[in-house]
């Protein structure tokens, strides 16, 4: 077989491969933190109410971002759920948001 039989084929399959996972927007995760979050989780990650976590203390944040993101989609206690209001990738900006809070 010839290379660029070869590379053709290579470059053929990487095109059905599904799109790479692209980097969260943390700049997007603030914006969409200050629409929908702050009100009970505070400004600067401290929490507004006493038994809502304090993002800025990073104990919620030891979790994984898939953990995350089905709770927020989920909803916990007194947090109603977020799906089909917001698109996962912004809550997946919104927890790298979180996690520069520490």
């Amino acid at each position: 077989m010839r290379v660029e039989s070869i590379l053709g084929l290579a470059l053929g399959l990487l095109g059905c491969l599904p799109n790479p996972v692209s980097a969260a927007d943390i700049l997007n995760g603030q914006k969409v933190y200050a629409a929908h979050c702050v009100g009970c989780h505070g400004a600067n990650g401290q929490s507004v109410m006493p038994i809502v976590p304090s993002f800025s203390r990073g104990e919620r944040l030891l979790q994984p971002d898939t953990t995350l993101l089905l709770s927020i989609r989920s909803g916990r206690n007194a947090m109603p759920g977020y799906m089909g209001i917001l698109a996962d990738r912004e809550i997946l900006d919104v927890i790298a948001f979180l996690r520069t809070l520490r």
